[in-house]
């Protein structure tokens, strides 16, 4: 069986898989753990990248709602891949399942007063300040 998204799949009585192709740069995370914070252009290299990949996913109405350095896999020409929807949805008005990671969780996710893609945009900001300064805005 053929996926679009995937280079094969295939299941069994219980399991469903997916072979992806191998993403030899590693996650943003190991990146920004080792230099620590990044210079100005290459954390505006990869925030555009991002807000590209958004743009896409919100035209489709799909919120993402799980920005975080964990989910972002640097190909071997150096651009980003987004990885890990499972917390993509795609939603019309608004939603209120509380999911995400705690600190790039929007406000209106945390108090439960619904929330679309916008939130999406709330958690770049959060990386992009951790890109920057090297730790998240709510670090305590």
């Amino acid at each position: 069986m053929r996926n679009s998204c995937s280079h094969e799949s295939f299941k069994d009585k219980t399991h469903v898989y997916l072979a992806f192709e191998y993403v030899q740069g590693g996650e943003i995370f190991r990146l920004l753990r080792r230099e620590n914070l990044f210079p100005n252009d290459v954390a505006l290299f990869y925030v555009t990248e991002i807000v590209t990949a958004l743009e896409y996913l919100h035209s489709h109405k799909m919120a993402y709602r799980d920005i975080k350095p964990e989910n972002l896999l640097i190909a071997a020409d150096g651009h980003l891949k987004i990885t890990d929807f499972g917390f993509a949805k795609q939603v019309e008005d608004r939603t209120f399942t509380l999911c995400g990671t705690p600190e790039y969780l929007a406000p209106e996710i945390i108090m439960s007063v619904g929330h679309n893609h916008c939130v999406d945009w709330w958690a770049l900001g959060i990386l992009l300040f951790e890109m920057l300064a090297g730790y998240p805005p709510f670090y305590d």
